[in-house]
């Protein structure tokens, strides 16, 4: 059974005429007639009564006229749902990302595009950046945010903004720190796995610094666990810029005077995975507002 049968037969069976239904369908009555027939055969139903020179539905035909229409309401509706996805008035985003960006980066844009277009439905799971590459290796996320980038052949990585690693102490360190000094002092670590961490070894491998032997004395699995640790001892920590600016302005954090490089935010999608019309668009939002 197709479509244009199921079509074909509500017109013949609503108007009661071949040759009607023909001239609504844009279709000759011997066309009209042999779809009917063929349904009838496939299914060895008898769907219409001759009766003098008209036709009229059998029980069964009532019957399958019934289903037919409720069928063929749904197709529509569900054209019409295919359209609207496309012009992005219905949908569901799925976006995984890691702390920082999760919590200070992309707020104001999942704002500002839900805003834009309000029949989204937007989903952000927050994690790390290893959570955050698995979920888009395996299709839980369309697009995923991170800060570093991960190797990941089946993922894509593009930068989509920039930000800074800062190292701070808590403000009752006043200490004369500089780059050679970070090997001997007391550490507060994000968790392995994390974007800040990630990125923090690195930078601290190109001042010639062996993460490995630094004296950690503790890790946390969150930025604001991290803040307010260090805010309460003498340790060192390193977090973005824009976490620990605020805590630097009111005086609970003093920003140590050793440089870091940048780091990059970066978005993942997979390369092999189609992407829905709301990630797309969400994607060139972000690089428009970044």
């Amino acid at each position: 059974m197709t479509f244009e049968q199921l079509s074909i037969f509500v017109a013949v069976a609503e108007r009661q005429h071949l040759t009607q239904a023909a001239s609504a369908l844009r279709l000759t009555p011997s066309a009209v007639s042999a779809s009917v027939k063929a349904l009838e055969t496939f299914y060895c139903v008898k769907l219409f009564d001759r009766v003098g020179r008209g036709i009229q539905l059998t029980r069964e035909g009532a019957v399958l006229l019934r289903e037919a229409k409720e069928t063929l309401a749904r197709v529509k509706a569900t054209e019409a749902v295919l359209a609207e996805l496309g012009r992005l008035k219905t949908g569901t985003l799925d976006i995984h990302a890691s702390q920082t960006i999760a919590n200070y980066w992309l707020p104001s844009r999942l704002l500002g595009f839900s805003h834009a277009y309000p029949g989204i439905d937007i989903d952000l799971t927050i994690g790390n950046t290893m959570t955050v590459a698995a979920a888009v290796k395996q299709g839980d996320a369309e697009l995923g945010f991170i800060e570093g980038m991960v190797d990941e052949p089946t993922l894509s990585n593009s930068m989509i903004a920039s930000d800074r690693l800062v190292l701070v102490v808590g403000s009752e360190n006043r200490d004369d720190i500089e780059a050679g000094d970070l090997g001997r002092l007391k550490w507060i670590m994000r968790e392995a796995g994390s974007g800040t961490r990630s990125v923090l070894e690195q930078s601290l491998r190109e001042l010639h610094i062996d993460p490995s032997k630094l004296d950690v004395s503790l890790v946390l699995p969150s930025n604001e666990a991290v803040l307010s640790a260090v805010r309460s001892c003498g340790c060192v920590t390193a977090l973005s810029e824009v976490i620990v600016m605020p805590f630097v302005e009111n005086g609970q954090l003093r920003m140590l005077e050793v440089e870091l490089p940048p780091r990059r935010f970066t978005l993942l999608r997979h390369k092999e995975r189609h992407r829905t019309a709301p990630a797309r668009e969400f994607e060139a939002f972000c690089r428009a507002h970044a």
